[in-house]
């Protein structure tokens, strides 16, 4: 009898002393597990930071780097926008070092938003402020948009291949369709030009942005412009180009 209840009390405690190894191999499996786990994981900082991954090429990611939008766009109060990364091109010519996405100029808003650079921005907001808004007076409640018909696109001139590189493929330019007023009424370039009761606004604001902008184009100019206006900030050496 002693022998046998002897016998049982032995295999009872080598089954628990089993048990226990298991159990302490188990944890330090988990422990060995759960280190890597930590020595993998990034540190606070680096979770923190949501570019830790990113390469940034040219154009920043929109969903991480969203430009914050300014009222004061290069300077100019009631030019509204937000600076952008330089647009660049494989086309020689092409491209916009220092660009800016205008979305509203001297509170009247631009049905796209248009990539320029500075100084066509500026030209733009000048012609609003001095040309376009006193041509229209308070008619129908004065400018509420412009429908901007082209701004950058890497192309040639009048889409002419082997012709020189548009300005609207510098950031340099600006089309213009037409104006919608406040309230609701559209003045188009293509049918008000002539013999319409907005004719003579849209002829003075177009005559208004001659030297304001460097070329000034519209209906009867070279047949390429019977529908919108282009306006952009070239050089010429014999002063501003108005057709």
């Amino acid at each position: 009898m002693k022998f046998t209840t002897g016998l049982v009390l032995t295999v009872i405690v080598l089954m628990a002393v089993g048990c226990s190894s298991d159990r302490q191999a188990d944890r330090a499996a988990q422990n060995q597990a759960r280190a890597q786990a930590e020595a993998e994981r990034p540190g606070l900082l680096a979770r923190l930071n949501p570019l830790r991954n990113i390469s940034f090429r040219g154009a920043l990611p929109g969903a991480v780097t969203e430009p914050r939008p300014s009222r004061r766009l290069c300077g100019v109060r009631g030019l509204v926008g937000a600076e952008i990364p330089p647009v660049t091109s494989e086309v020689a010519g092409c491209g916009v070092e220092a660009p800016v996405r205008v979305t509203e100029v001297d509170g009247v808003t631009l049905s796209q938003a248009a990539i320029l650079d500075c100084e066509t921005a500026t030209a733009l907001h000048r012609w609003v402020r001095k040309g376009a808004k006193p041509a229209v007076r308070r008619r129908g409640g004065g400018i509420a948009e412009l429908r901007v018909a082209a701004h950058y696109v890497c192309r040639p001139r009048n889409h002419r291949a082997g012709a020189r590189i548009s300005e609207h493929g510098r950031g340099r330019a600006i089309d213009i369709s037409g104006v919608i007023l406040a309230d609701g009424t559209e003045m188009s370039v293509l049918r008000d030009w002539h013999g319409s009761p907005h004719s003579r606004a849209l002829q003075r604001m177009h005559r208004a942005a001659c030297g304001t902008f460097g070329t000034t184009l519209g209906p009867g100019s070279d047949g390429m412009h019977e529908d919108h206006f282009h306006y952009d900030t070239a050089r010429h050496r014999g002063g501003p180009y108005c057709r």
